[in-house]
């Protein structure tokens, strides 16, 4: 549940990750500047409260993936990957990724490929998502023509607040950015959706992070592409006109929306089976869209048993 690491500045800590000051300089395209130690535990949450209890290897598969990720989409951005092995500590390898430093931009940037979530309540009550109008007659989980930008704030607490394209570069401070954060957002969500696709996923939409390195060029950070930051579908058995079964942490959703809790912190704690299923759907996404057993990621990476 918590990341804490000896010897090492805690920076910030989040609902899932924390962020730690190597403390040492770092040079990569000409330019050196600390770099960053993010940190991904196994804690999740529900109507925005962390529930005491963790799911295994969670953060170890959203650390997997977006290192897969990160390698796989690189010709189309730059990203802040440093390492995943040198300068992680050998109590957090699996789960912790050196990264650089950047100075995050202020919006999250979904792009949608499919009318689903708040989109699809957006849509039903106004034709529209995040100002963008969309055809009529559109059905719950229907792809949409081509994949759309709907950017958001980034909210303290509480939920992110939708935004149109106007409002991210008024935040942003430059127009000509906030449009090339837009296209690369959009050919990172086309590039991902094929690749999914092609493994029998369907990525219906997604949330990228971006921040300027110390040049003021564009870059990818935080996680990416992972099963808290994306909406995954299973392709077999996928039908439109209701919700899908999704490779998050539905099954934690769905026990949460039951339990009789009124969704106010703190959150209860969750039945041992919840806790099974959610961490199968979690291995599960894994190994179909990066194409391998999830024990070669942590092989790889040379995780430490939670038990050892």
């Amino acid at each position: 549940m918590t990341t804490t690491l000896a010897d090492l500045p805690l920076l910030a800590s989040g609902k899932v990750r924390e962020m730690y000051d190597l403390g040492e300089s770092s040079e990569r395209n000409g330019a050196a500047r600390a770099p960053l130690l993010m940190v991904a535990s196994d804690r999740i949450s529900t109507y925005d409260a962390v529930h005491p209890t963790p799911i295994p290897d969670k953060g170890r598969v959203l650390t997997g993936l977006s290192v897969f990720w990160f390698g796989l989409t690189e010709q189309i951005v730059a990203n802040h990957l440093i390492s995943a092995t040198d300068g992680v500590p050998a109590e957090a390898r699996g789960r912790a990724l050196v990264v650089r430093r950047l100075e995050m931009l202020p919006v999250e940037c979904v792009v949608r490929g499919y009318i689903t979530g708040s989109g699809w309540k957006d849509y039903q009550a106004t034709g529209s998502v995040s100002g963008i109008a969309l055809p009529d007659g559109l059905r719950e989980s229907e792809q949409l023509p081509q994949p759309i930008f709907t950017p958001s704030t980034k909210a303290d607490e509480g939920h992110d607040e939708a935004i149109d394209l106007e409002r991210a570069a008024a935040l942003v401070g430059d127009a000509g950015l906030m449009q090339r954060v837009r296209d690369v957002s959009v050919a990172l969500y086309s590039f991902a959706a094929d690749h999914a696709r092609s493994r029998g996923v369907i990525l219906a939409d997604t949330k990228f992070e971006f921040g300027l390195d110390e040049r003021g060029e564009l870059v990818l950070g935080d996680e990416v592409l992972t099963p808290d930051s994306s909406r995954y579908w299973p392709a077999d058995g996928f039908e439109v006109g209701h919700g899908q079964p999704s490779f998050d942490k539905q099954y934690v959703r769905d026990w949460a929306a039951a339990s009789g809790w009124d969704k106010k912190p703190p959150a209860p704690s969750i039945p041992d089976d919840v806790v099974a299923g959610t961490r199968a759907r979690y291995v599960e996404a894994y190994e179909l869209i990066a194409g391998e057993p999830f024990q070669r990621w942590l092989a790889r990476s040379g995780a430490v048993a939670d038990d050892a």
